[in-house]
């Protein structure tokens, strides 16, 4: 990085597919080198997969923490015999004890947010890392929730992740959009020709986000591109 991105904060969020690309072999070493690539400081990831590994394979989870960061809290939103499912944030700067936050609606598929506190050298982040599920309802509902552990942070806040809203005016945008008025609407899904907006990097303040774009070689390893963003801590009043 120049001199002016050291300053920045950078963060990434990508649903990795459990690292399968379109020739539907899992490969997370794909997964880590694209990462690596952009350099981010603190990463969400998300269908993380361990699920139908052998004993001569590392655990999906420790492997990818261990790779791209060191510093890592996970969800195992479904345990199996064979491995669990669920995401992850990863970062290179300490982060303070994640929260976990229920975010599940009714008998849905289980979701949990995941809130830390990032330690940057610009002063601290709050840091929210989820995963939505596929109806409007349950949707709706959990951007509200996201809303709530917002509002109870700093004033310096992330949140990002797969939150699978592919309406484009709708009352989950709208929700997440008044309460984060930096945010990125790049077109990630499907990867290989993306029209929808499904992975975002939502900050606030606004005036935080400095840029953020989006990385087509993803296409190779997972059904989703990545959102990455710079932010510049500094600016914040």
């Amino acid at each position: 990085m120049n001199d002016d991105l050291a300053r920045s904060i950078r963060v990434m969020t990508w649903n990795i597919h459990g690292g399968r690309g379109p020739d539907r072999r899992r490969d997370l070493r794909r997964v880590v080198d694209l990462v690596q690539r952009h350099e981010p400081h603190i990463i969400a990831l998300q269908e993380i997969d361990s699920r139908g590994q052998t004993s001569a394979t590392p655990d999906a989870f420790d492997f990818l923490g261990e790779e791209l960061g060191g510093n890592s809290y996970a969800t195992r939103l479904i345990r199996a015999p064979d491995g669990d499912y669920g995401h992850a944030v990863i970062s290179r700067w300490p982060m303070a004890a994640a929260r976990y936050h229920d975010i599940s609606y009714k008998r849905r598929e289980p979701r949990l947010a995941i809130e830390t506190i990032l330690e940057t050298p610009q002063g601290p982040l709050q840091v929210v890392a989820a995963h939505l599920g596929l109806s409007f309802r349950e949707r709706l509902q959990q951007a509200e929730k996201l809303v709530q552990i917002v509002q109870n942070g700093g004033e310096r806040s992330v949140l990002m992740g797969d939150l699978n809203d592919w309406i484009a005016r709708s009352a989950v945008r709208r929700v997440l959009d008044r309460q984060f008025p930096g945010h990125s609407h790049l077109r990630t899904f499907p990867a290989y020709r993306p029209i929808l907006s499904l992975d975002r990097i939502y900050c606030r303040p606004r005036s935080i986000l400095h840029r953020c774009w989006t990385d087509p070689a993803a296409r190779f390893a997972s059904d989703h591109l990545p959102v990455i963003a710079d932010l510049e801590l500094g600016k914040c009043p």
